[in-house]
Order: structure tokens, then sequence, then C-alpha cells
């Protein structure tokens, strides 16, 4: 047995002007084991709509515009939402007034609640890779170990193409050792990461990427929801309560470039994003030191499919562990044993106590806050280490590997 619940109405740029989001109210009886919402309206209008969802407990979901239905049961959801038992009372259908046209867009929202709900058949799994490259070894400190690894990534669970297995497979087939999948406004795909990291024997880091208009950042560990609704100093503060990391994602890329004023700085910044699209650029460096020095430098890839941004681990970003569990990973990097490498297989430029060490870059040029400065010599070579950004440069001025 369902009951449907039915609103139809206009967006227009009125109220987008009133507010970012919109809420549209469902009832739930008890009773409910499953809630069914779908948003119909014209795309080919320009208009943007995101689709959300909060219970009277709070959030239980978020698609953006990658989807315009989802299901919440008990046991399974749509990707983006949470299962679980549905509470009785009034639950709120949230619509992200993203793009709206001159004229308004129309929209119809249908809300259906069932007693006896069938549940999403969850995907099949990946298969576990046979053709994973050996582990690369870069020298570090006794107890520890450089592991490679991309910050930046999504799934099925927000805007990406894969699952969270295809994603682990495909990331243990390109030599990584960590991964941290970090989907639009949403912790649905966290429940997933443990059993797959087991199964693909690579470290898969619980992250989230807090997407507005206004800039996107990249909250990592196991921290909760955060309300992307509240500004960027609140996600700052939830995540450094519960032991997490944020960083600024892609301060510098065309529409979704950082614009957010903050109080304090976040300890990280993604400073190598498919975004900088000619490695000769210093534009990277030049937002870095003006924004926050002190920031440890991050990548990622920013992976959502094939034939978009970049493949995961491209960059690499490099954190010297004293072992391979989430934790470890994060603790790697809010002690800033960070660098970042163009490719896995590519040359790595590492700080070591006050010198430089330089790994598989013979030829190449170091270029630090003046400029170039010296000449590598051999495949792995020691080098004053002066303080500022440090890079590796090819002959036609292009960063191969940076280091802070």
């Amino acid at each position: 047995m369902a009951d449907s619940i039915r609103h139809a109405g206009r967006w227009t740029l009125e109220d987008r002007f009133a507010s970012p989001w919109h809420y549209l109210p469902v009832e739930v009886p008890a009773g409910t084991s499953g809630l069914r919402v779908e948003l119909d309206y014209d795309r080919a209008t320009g208009a943007v709509l995101d689709l959300g969802c909060f219970g009277p407990g709070g959030f239980r979901g978020w698609s953006g515009n990658a989807r315009e239905s989802f299901v919440i049961a008990r046991d399974a959801a749509t990707p983006g939402y949470l299962p679980g038992e549905l509470e009785a009372g009034t639950w709120q259908v949230m619509i992200g007034v993203h793009r709206v046209p001159p004229d308004g867009v129309a929209y119809r929202l249908t809300a259906q609640t069932a007693t006896a709900a069938a549940a999403p058949d969850p995907p099949p799994l990946a298969p576990v890779p046979r053709d994973r490259p050996p582990r690369r070894v870069l020298p570090a400190r006794p107890g520890r170990r450089w592991l490679a690894g991309d910050l930046h990534t999504h799934t099925v669970h927000s805007d990406g193409g894969l699952t969270v297995s295809e994603l682990a497979a495909l990331a243990a087939r390109r030599g990584l050792d960590f991964l941290a999948v970090t989907d639009h406004n949403t912790v649905s795909h966290h429940a997933e990461l443990a059993a797959a990291s087991r199964r693909y024997g690579i470290t898969l880091l619980p992250g989230q990427e807090v997407t507005t208009d206004g800039g996107h950042a990249g909250a990592l560990g196991d921290v909760g929801w955060i309300d992307f609704r509240e500004e960027p100093d609140a996600w700052l503060d939830a995540t450094e309560a519960a032991g997490g990391l944020l960083s600024v994602n892609h301060p510098f890329a065309g529409p979704v470039s950082w614009t957010r004023p903050m109080r304090r700085r976040p300890p990280l910044l993604e400073v190598w994003h498919w975004s900088w699209l000619d490695l000769r650029w210093t534009l990277p460096l030049s937002w870095w030191l003006a924004w926050d020095p002190a920031a440890i430098p991050v990548g990622g890839s920013d992976w959502h499919q094939e034939g978009s941004d970049a493949p995961p681990g491209r960059p690499t970003t490099w954190v010297e562990c004293e072992g391979d569990e989430p934790a470890g990973v994060l603790d790697g990097l809010r002690a800033g044993r960070v660098a970042i490498s163009a490719e896995r297989d590519g040359p790595v430029l590492l700080r070591h106590d006050d010198a430089l060490v330089a790994v598989d870059a013979d030829g190449l040029t170091v270029a630090g806050p003046q400029g170039p400065w010296a000449r590598v010599r051999g495949d792995l070579a020691t080098l004053p280490g002066w303080p500022g950004p440090h890079r590796l440069l090819d002959p036609a001025g292009a960063a191969l590997a940076l280091c802070g």
C-alpha cells in the first residue's frame, strides 16, 4: 500500500536570490518502510535543480543534479542516501535552486510512502585486479614509508560513474596505496569503504566534498556529515572537532574556484588539480602563497568517470606514514609529510629533515621560490632544502613534482 504526495510550481530567479535551498514537506506515517521521490523539470531550459532529503532526525541524503529520483528504505537506499528506519513525521525534500533561466522553470515533485517497499539491489562487486603494479619504495625515515594516493575522487554516490568497488579496483590497478572517496555533500559511501579496502588491498579514506556555488572543500576522515549550508568556518570547526582535516579544493578552477571568506585557514590546500592545465604556470603557487604559505599542499585527480577530469593518481599525493590505515594517512598529512608528483611512477621531490631528495629525476631542474637553481644528477640526489615550495621541472619548464 502506497500514499502519494505531490508538489508543483515554478522556481524563479527571485527564489534563488532568497536562498540556494528550498524545502518541500512530505508526511511520512508510522510504519512506513520505504520512501520514493521523483523530481521532474525541463533541463532543456538550462535549469539545474539539486535534490536532497532530511528526515525528522536530520540528514538522509543528497544527489545534487546527478539524479532526478531516489529511494530510501530500511535496509538499502539509492546511492547518495542513507538507509534506515523511516521516522514518522514531516520529512523535507530539499531542492537546490542552482541555475534558473530568466523566466523560471516549472517543476513537479512526487513522493510515495509505502508500508512494503522493495529495497534497491546492491551493485555487483568488481573483480579483484590481477595486474597490480608492485609498491614503489621511496627513501623514508625509520618506521615509516611513503604511500601513493589520491585525495579527491567520486563514485555513483554523487556524480561519478563507478561504484565504490569499481573505483577501488581501478585505483589498485594504477598502483595506488590509498584513496580518499569524496562524494559531493554526502557520506552514504562511507558504509562500503572498509569492505572494499579489504577486498582490493587499498586504504580507502572516508571523505566528502563539501560543495557550494562559492567553492568546494574536501573533508577527510570519518567526521560525520558536514552541513554544506553552513559557512566554511563551520565546516572547518566540525571537521577538526571530529579529528579530520579540511582542504580547499581546486581553488583556481573556472566557475568552481574558491571565493568564500574564512576567519581561519584550513590545514590543507589542493594546489595540484587537473585544472592546472599548463604545468609551466605558477598560478597554483601564487594562489597557495597568497592564501596561506603554511598550508600543506596536496593533489587530487577529481576523478568522476572515463574521459572526464584525470584518472586516479594523476597527480599522485605521497604521504610518509607510520601505518597504512586511514588514521596513519591522516597523521602523515597533518604532520606535513607530503609530496606531489605528476604520475605515480614519475619523478618525486621529497623533504627529508633539512634537505631535498630527488628520486628518478636525473637531468631535471630544481626550482624554488626564486626560480631554477640546480640540476639533478643521478636517480637519487640530495640537495639543500631551503624553505618554501620547490618543483622539479622538465626542459620545457613544466612541473613534474612538487613539495612544500
